[in-house]
């Protein structure tokens, strides 16, 4: 792991972080952890977070808490949520990450694929929210980290169903502000543009594709999830205690691009 700022505020806070086995949310887990966060985090496998807490409990960095729940299934995902917060304590930070950019053409999506993809992509951040913010109110306060995406501020084809879903989370993002300030809980947005994941590299990644993002992008480099969660890191500490209702994106510059890839 690169050398990060440390957070003293971030210490012994509860994070929770869905889809934390891998990709983003599996180095997001491993920035919190070395934080000195108590950190907890889901996938969809049992088992899915057995190498990643070995890792982290090598690194001297704690233990932290896994379990397997798909977060489509709403009461059991607001189980477990509730289940961490009454063994563990109120939630301080609620990463809300999971989520799944299959490709697909207009004119295969069917209409419960179509719910599946809000379902996956968006309808669990809210509902996490509501589980974890009357603990998290009690607590004094709190901060809720939403995972975004640039794809549909560059109109990407074949993602309808994840571009309209992830559209949704900055007006999900801005409501929630709005609603649970006053109980000092601050909702934002963070925002990756074209990340290099071991996923992204398996499906889609070669030559012609890296040379695309770079000539779309202002920054001339691939970026990698550390850009993303150092960010997030930042957006979940004291040191940005005066940001609510944010999206702060971490692309490169490729939104700006008119230049469609």
């Amino acid at each position: 792991m690169k050398q990060i700022t440390t957070y003293p505020s971030l210490a012994n806070k509860l994070v929770f972080i869905s889809g934390g086995s891998s990709g983003i949310g599996a180095d997001v887990v491993r920035h919190f952890a070395a934080q000195g966060s108590r950190v907890a985090f889901c996938g969809t496998k049992a088992g899915g977070g057995d190498a990643l807490i070995a890792d982290i409990e090598a690194a001297g960095q704690g233990t932290p808490i896994y379990a397997a729940c798909d977060v489509r299934d709403t009461p059991t995902y607001q189980s477990l949520l509730k289940n961490i917060i009454a063994t563990h304590g109120p939630i301080h930070v609620l990463v809300n990450n999971a989520g799944r950019d299959d490709r697909h053409a207009m004119e295969d999506v069917t209409p419960e694929f179509w719910d599946d993809r809000l379902n996956l992509n968006l309808k669990h951040y809210f509902f996490a929210v509501q589980a974890v913010a009357p603990a998290m109110t009690q607590a004094g306060g709190g901060v809720v980290v939403n995972m975004g995406s640039v794809s549909w501020m560059r109109g990407r084809p074949n993602l309808a169903g994840y571009t309209t879903a992830k559209a949704g989370i900055l007006g999900l993002t801005r409501t929630l502000a709005r609603e649970l300030g006053p109980r000092n809980i601050r909702v934002n947005a963070v925002v990756p543009g074209a990340i290099v994941t071991e996923r992204q590299t398996e499906l889609h990644r070669d030559s012609a594709a890296d040379q695309a993002f770079l000539d779309a992008q202002c920054l001339k480099i691939r970026l990698d999830p550390s850009h993303v969660s150092r960010v997030t890191l930042f957006m979940a500490s004291d040191d940005s205690n005066g940001m609510t209702g944010q999206h702060v994106l971490v692309d490169a510059g490729i939104a700006q691009s008119s230049v469609l890839t």
